[in-house]
Protein backbone atom coordinates (compact mmCIF):
# COMPACT_ATOMS: atom_id res chain seq x y z
CA UNK A 1 0.00 0.00 0.00
CA UNK A 2 1.27 3.56 -1.03
CA UNK A 3 0.31 6.56 -0.04
CA UNK A 4 0.83 9.95 -2.17
CA UNK A 5 0.67 13.79 -2.00
CA UNK A 6 -1.68 15.34 -3.61
CA UNK A 7 0.86 18.23 -4.97
CA UNK A 8 1.07 15.81 -7.70
CA UNK A 9 -2.54 15.97 -8.81
CA UNK A 10 -3.82 16.01 -11.94
CA UNK A 11 -7.20 17.10 -14.25
CA UNK A 12 -6.73 16.69 -18.22
CA UNK A 13 -10.01 17.40 -20.03
CA UNK A 14 -10.60 18.08 -23.63
CA UNK A 15 -12.07 20.86 -25.87
CA UNK A 16 -14.47 18.81 -27.25
CA UNK A 17 -16.38 14.91 -28.12
CA UNK A 18 -13.74 14.52 -30.29
CA UNK A 19 -10.85 16.18 -29.03
CA UNK A 20 -7.40 14.74 -26.89
CA UNK A 21 -7.40 15.56 -23.52
CA UNK A 22 -4.32 17.75 -22.59
CA UNK A 23 -3.26 18.83 -18.47
CA UNK A 24 -5.50 22.07 -17.32
CA UNK A 25 -2.77 24.46 -16.14
CA UNK A 26 -2.60 25.65 -12.44
CA UNK A 27 -5.15 24.14 -10.86
CA UNK A 28 -5.18 23.19 -7.58
CA UNK A 29 -7.90 20.89 -6.07
CA UNK A 30 -10.36 18.73 -8.08
CA UNK A 31 -12.70 16.08 -6.00
CA UNK A 32 -14.68 13.17 -7.77
CA UNK A 33 -17.74 12.67 -6.01
CA UNK A 34 -19.40 8.19 -6.71
CA UNK A 35 -22.52 7.85 -5.19
CA UNK A 36 -24.47 4.93 -5.67
CA UNK A 37 -28.51 5.45 -6.06
CA UNK A 38 -30.04 3.54 -3.38
CA UNK A 39 -33.61 2.70 -2.94
CA UNK A 40 -35.46 1.11 0.83
CA UNK A 41 -36.25 -2.35 0.39
CA UNK A 42 -36.64 -2.63 4.34
CA UNK A 43 -39.77 -5.14 5.02
CA UNK A 44 -42.34 -6.46 7.55
CA UNK A 45 -40.22 -7.87 10.57
CA UNK A 46 -36.52 -6.76 9.06
CA UNK A 47 -34.83 -5.28 12.07
CA UNK A 48 -33.12 -2.28 10.33
CA UNK A 49 -34.13 -0.20 7.10
CA UNK A 50 -32.56 -1.76 4.09
CA UNK A 51 -31.49 -0.99 0.63
CA UNK A 52 -30.28 -2.29 -2.45
CA UNK A 53 -28.20 -0.54 -4.82
CA UNK A 54 -28.33 1.38 -8.06
CA UNK A 55 -26.52 2.98 -10.99
CA UNK A 56 -23.23 5.19 -9.70
CA UNK A 57 -24.08 9.24 -10.16
CA UNK A 58 -20.48 10.30 -11.36
CA UNK A 59 -19.84 14.06 -10.34
CA UNK A 60 -16.50 15.94 -9.86
CA UNK A 61 -15.51 19.70 -9.09
CA UNK A 62 -11.89 21.60 -9.70
CA UNK A 63 -10.53 24.74 -8.12
CA UNK A 64 -7.34 26.86 -8.83
CA UNK A 65 -5.60 29.71 -10.29
CA UNK A 66 -6.15 31.71 -13.69
CA UNK A 67 -3.84 31.84 -15.86
CA UNK A 68 -4.21 33.40 -19.23
CA UNK A 69 -2.50 30.57 -21.46
CA UNK A 70 -5.25 28.15 -20.07
CA UNK A 71 -8.71 28.55 -22.17
CA UNK A 72 -9.55 24.89 -22.59
CA UNK A 73 -12.03 24.90 -19.30
CA UNK A 74 -13.57 27.70 -21.02
CA UNK A 75 -13.42 26.30 -24.34
CA UNK A 76 -15.03 22.68 -22.80
CA UNK A 77 -17.60 24.60 -20.61
CA UNK A 78 -19.17 26.35 -23.65
CA UNK A 79 -19.48 23.64 -26.36
CA UNK A 80 -22.23 22.31 -25.94
CA UNK A 81 -21.14 18.69 -25.47
CA UNK A 82 -19.43 16.24 -23.34
CA UNK A 83 -15.74 16.21 -23.16
CA UNK A 84 -12.94 14.15 -22.30
CA UNK A 85 -11.88 13.99 -18.40
CA UNK A 86 -8.94 11.90 -17.12
CA UNK A 87 -8.58 12.72 -13.19
CA UNK A 88 -5.11 11.47 -12.10
CA UNK A 89 -4.90 11.74 -7.73
CA UNK A 90 -1.07 11.63 -8.16
CA UNK A 91 0.87 11.58 -11.66
CA UNK A 92 3.37 9.60 -10.33
CA UNK A 93 1.09 6.67 -9.59
CA UNK A 94 -0.13 7.00 -13.46
CA UNK A 95 -2.18 4.06 -13.75
CA UNK A 96 -4.61 5.01 -11.25
CA UNK A 97 -7.46 7.21 -12.56
CA UNK A 98 -10.79 7.65 -13.07
CA UNK A 99 -11.52 8.95 -16.71
CA UNK A 100 -15.03 9.21 -19.18
CA UNK A 101 -16.59 11.76 -20.57
CA UNK A 102 -18.48 15.01 -18.96
CA UNK A 103 -20.91 18.15 -19.24
CA UNK A 104 -18.93 20.72 -17.55
CA UNK A 105 -19.01 24.30 -16.17
CA UNK A 106 -16.64 26.54 -15.17
CA UNK A 107 -16.32 30.18 -13.41
CA UNK A 108 -14.02 32.84 -12.56
CA UNK A 109 -13.60 34.91 -9.57
CA UNK A 110 -11.87 37.38 -8.32
CA UNK A 111 -11.39 40.21 -5.45
CA UNK A 112 -9.69 43.26 -4.38
CA UNK A 113 -6.94 41.25 -2.04
CA UNK A 114 -6.98 37.88 -3.93
CA UNK A 115 -5.93 36.09 -6.76
CA UNK A 116 -8.23 35.30 -9.31
CA UNK A 117 -9.43 32.23 -9.11
CA UNK A 118 -11.59 29.50 -11.66
CA UNK A 119 -13.39 26.81 -10.52
CA UNK A 120 -15.82 24.52 -12.09
CA UNK A 121 -17.89 20.77 -12.41
CA UNK A 122 -18.56 17.89 -14.45
CA UNK A 123 -21.64 15.52 -14.47
CA UNK A 124 -20.36 12.30 -16.07
CA UNK A 125 -22.44 11.56 -19.20
CA UNK A 126 -21.87 7.77 -20.33
CA UNK A 127 -19.48 5.22 -18.54
CA UNK A 128 -16.53 6.45 -16.68
CA UNK A 129 -13.45 4.35 -16.17
CA UNK A 130 -12.44 3.82 -12.32
CA UNK A 131 -9.16 2.75 -11.10
CA UNK A 132 -8.01 3.89 -8.51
Amino acid sequence: MARYHGRRGRLYMSTSNAGNASPIASLSEWSLDMPVDTVEVTSFDDNNKQYVGGLRDISFTFSGFYDDTEADPFTAAGVGESVKIYLYPATNASSKYAYGYAYVDVSIATGVGAAVTISGNGKGSGDWGIDL
